[in-house]
């Protein structure tokens, strides 16, 4: 499994970070090992003192992909969630000004989240997707699709000239603005419209 991360695909985020709007897609990786296992505690790391919490929608690869057009890209999709991009925000500003890669800041082990899957439908996928992230029952950070600088479409064929998409791989298409820290003790829920796809206590 591959997941495929998106940065500042949400014109807000990325002028809340102080981030120029991207002239194509940003694209950048996890492992396997990012994902937090089910069931498994979410154990704040020893590594940061400035840990973020990222909301998004991810898509679920459910066929090879290959160089798809966007006209057929809703097609390889079999199904969406929400989840969390977990950044080290300190690990990360550190890094960038020092002009080095982020995987320090992103990738670590258990850095990805992942809510319950609904099974996809393009139909609805045209229309406005609502998504959120409550902490501590207080509402911190909503999106919605119409928001988005590059449609699901535009990344599934930009990501799948770049590389093969197979079964299983996922893409996290980007957190809207909102984006802040979070300690131990904190409870993390996140939305898909109204529907409560997963919940996180820090530890």
């Amino acid at each position: 499994m591959k997941i495929f991360c998106v940065g500042r695909n949400y014109a807000a985020h990325a002028k809340e970070l102080g981030n120029a709007v991207p002239e194509a897609p940003v694209i950048f990786m996890k492992p396997d090992t990012a994902v937090l296992p089910k069931g498994a505690d979410f154990v704040y790391p020893l590594f940061t003192s400035d840990l973020h919490y990222e909301i998004e929608l991810v898509l679920r690869i459910g066929k090879t992909a290959k160089n798809v057009s966007a006209a057929n890209a809703l097609s390889f999709v079999d199904a969406i969630t929400v989840g969390i991009d977990f950044t080290a925000r300190d690990v990360q500003a550190d890094l960038k000004a020092k002009g080095l890669p982020w995987e320090k800041a992103k990738a670590w082990d258990n850095s990805a989240i992942v809510g319950e899957w609904k099974p996809f439908n393009a139909e609805a996928a045209g229309a406005d997707i609502l998504f959120s992230l409550n902490k501590n029952g207080q509402t911190a950070q909503l999106g919605t699709t119409k928001d988005m600088i590059y449609s699901f479409e535009t990344l599934i064929e930009h990501i799948s000239g770049y590389f093969t998409l197979s079964p299983g791989d996922l893409i996290y298409t980007g957190t809207p603005a909102g984006v802040g820290p979070c300690l131990p003790g904190d409870t993390l829920a996140g939305f898909l419209g109204e529907e409560k796809l997963f919940e996180l206590a820090i530890k």
